[in-house]
């Protein structure tokens, strides 16, 4: 059993479903309405064994009035029968047909010549030239065209032999994929309750997986699946299957709806598309034109607005965004149709881009590129997962937003990112969220750029502190982290007493600045627990007033003093031992009263407890009381 799926294609009454039954024994018309007026009305389905390999076939109405139900029926085929009667020829809706075909990117198929016991060998003949010059320039071209006798079996041994070989070229849908089933149809069935039925277009699912229909957003669970009319415990992307659904009734369902996993789709309004119009001089597309939308199984009035031009005409290709009237469930690289209302005509299709939350401005080049860098990465794993990241930009992207973007289930995404992460495309930051390496290397020099400014300001400064520096930037922490480490590794940055500066930065000081610094540090040391407050220490050194909170802050930043509160500053050997005399006596006594501090010191209770105190904001002691433990 392969997960491929066949589909006829063809005009009203060239023998469509009658070749159907004659390969599988099924009568696909399964309407009463059908059945009288012995006309295709409805999508109809049935195994079909070839060459000992079985697989689906969607049997489409012919009519131009169910052109809709043909397009939903061809979304999910892999390979097409074009039937066409020898009588007849090429008629309007074997265009059509074809031509929707092609839009959907069908790339496999051959040519069913029907009705050959109604004509002559040379009629024949005609029908089969007629045919060979219309294929040119298809992806039909080149493929056989068969003539066959639904009435009295003619050619079908050559027919079922080249089926067969149609088939085996066909490569079976996905299967690693997020599960996704657009739905044809609905009903009750006794004893069992809803049954949905239609073609997965991605992934797979079991009996008891929990599901979601969508848009509706009612959850349920697959009680029982059958695939080509048999019972079976799972169904695959690509196969004609039912699946009992529990707790949802048949009536809330329609086609167009969706069934897929919990998590991954949301029902949306506007899609950015890539879109071509069929090669015929009449068609002309305007900008906000409304079209008829069809993806999947659905159908949506919706209006077509042109990014790169006011008007398309037939045989161009442009990135269009369209807007539905009705939310609909879709994904990048589906593809879709597009239609007319008056006249009713197929005027082209394309491939879905993605989702957007709102409408792109037109003709702006940044907006552009970004389009076309999309586009191009739509399709492929990998590169659509590094676009995403770097699409995030600086805020970085989780695991699970790229799983929701890019509909990729987690083990496969997984590997794509560790794949990205060793060729170096991507870094990992944080708890799974990841960073583009560019988007990196950006921030990186923005960062460098600021520093280099900081040091041009204060050239005496050793730098800033990581705080101050990512007070600049509107990064995450995992990312601000990201880029110091990597500047780090790279020895454009380094950290030196505690700030960040660039390797190439050394501290410089005015001339008249270095003395004083020197004259009101050594104040500082040699009242190591007594220090003066700010005047007194300008007074003492003999600088200016107005100068010494400034120098004061440079030899903080230089962690030669040290600011346990505001206005009192101690010199870095005090605070040392203090350090020292604290640890020593707790790791004697078990614990420091705060009343013997002082006396430790020889110094008073307005000096002693404000180091006290900053040594419980810096880690080293806890405080019980007005007792303290070392934390450690």
């Amino acid at each position: 059993m392969l997960n491929i799926t066949l589909g006829t294609a063809g005009h009203i009454d060239h023998g469509k479903t009658a070749l159907i039954k004659a390969l599988t024994g099924c009568e696909t018309d399964r309407l009463k309405e059908e059945k009288e007026r012995g006309m295709s009305i409805d999508l109809g389905y049935a195994p079909c064994t070839i060459a000992d390999l079985e697989v689906g076939i969607v049997d489409v109405p012919g009519h131009e009035n169910f052109i809709k139900t043909m397009v939903a029926g061809a979304s999910g085929i892999d390979g097409v029968i074009l039937v066409v009667a020898a009588d007849d020829g090429v008629m309007p809706q074997t265009r059509e047909h074809l031509d929707i075909i092609s839009l959907l990117g069908v790339r496999h198929g051959l040519v069913a010549l029907t009705k050959i016991d109604r004509v002559d060998a040379g009629r024949r003949r005609e029908a089969a030239a007629q045919l060979t010059a219309y294929l040119q320039g298809t992806f039909l071209e080149g493929k056989p065209i068969l003539p066959v006798s639904n009435i009295t079996g003619e050619g079908f041994d050559a027919f079922l032999e080249s089926l067969g070989d149609m088939v085996r070229l066909i490569p079976p849908k996905r299967i690693d994929g997020v599960f996704r089933m657009p739905l044809d149809r609905a009903f009750s069935a006794k004893g069992f309750g809803t049954i949905a039925a239609g073609i997965p277009s991605v992934g797979s699912a079991a009996e008891g997986d929990e599901v979601v229909l969508l848009p509706q957003g009612m959850k349920s669970r697959i009680r029982r699946i059958e695939v080509y009319g048999q019972p079976s415990k799972l169904v695959q992307a690509g196969q004609c299957a039912a699946v009992n659904l529990g707790h949802l009734e048949a009536g809330a369902i329609d086609r167009g709806d969706v069934l897929t996993v919990p998590g991954y789709f949301s029902p949306e309004e506007l899609f950015l598309c890539r879109l071509r119009l069929l090669p015929d001089k009449k068609i002309r597309l305007k900008n906000a034109s409304e079209v008829k939308f069809h993806t999947g199984t659905s159908e949506v009035s919706s209006t077509a607005y042109l990014l790169e031009q006011g008007e398309m005409q037939g045989g161009e290709e442009n990135f269009v965004q369209f807007r539905l009237k009705r939310p609909v469930v879709a994904a990048p690289g589906d593809t879709f149709i597009v239609r007319t209302s008056s006249p009713a005509r197929t005027i082209g299709g394309g491939t879905i881009i993605e989702a957007i939350e709102r409408r792109l401005k037109r003709n702006r080049p940044e907006v552009m590129e970004d389009v076309r860098s999309r586009a191009e990465s739509v399709g492929d794993d990998s590169r659509f997962v590094e676009y995403a990241v770097r699409a995030a930009r600086e805020q970085a992207a989780a695991e699970s937003e790229l799983a929701r973007r890019t509909k990729i289930a987690p083990v496969k995404l997984r590997d794509v990112l560790a794949k990205l992460i060793d060729r170096g495309r991507i870094i990992s930051v944080g708890a799974n969220s990841f960073l583009h390496a560019d988007i990196l290397a950006e921030a990186e020099e923005r960062l460098a750029a600021r520093l280099d400014d900081y040091h041009r300001e204060a050239a005496e400064s050793p730098g800033m502190t990581a705080e101050q520096l990512r007070r600049e930037f509107p990064w995450p922490k995992a990312v601000f982290d990201a880029v110091v480490a990597k500047s780090k590794d790279g020895g454009r940055i380094v950290e030196r007493t505690g700030r960040l500066a660039l390797a190439s930065h050394q501290p410089t000081f005015k001339d008249q600045d270095a003395p004083l610094l020197e004259k009101i540090e050594e104040v500082y040391r040699s009242n190591l627990f007594k220090p003066p407050g700010a005047d007194e220490a300008a007074k003492q050194a003999g600088a200016p007033p107005e100068k010494i909170d400034r120098l004061l802050g440079i030899l903080c930043e230089h962690q030669r003093l040290t600011m346990v509160e505001k206005g009192m500053y101690f010199h870095r050997d005090a605070i040392e031992r203090a350090k020292q005399l604290v640890v020593a006596h707790i790791g004697e006594k078990g614990r420091l009263e705060s009343v013997d501090f002082k006396y430790m010191l020889d110094t008073t209770r307005k000096y002693a407890l404000p180091l006290l105190d900053h040594f419980d904001r810096v880690g080293l002691l806890r405080r019980v009381g007005n007792t303290r433990f070392l934390k450690q």
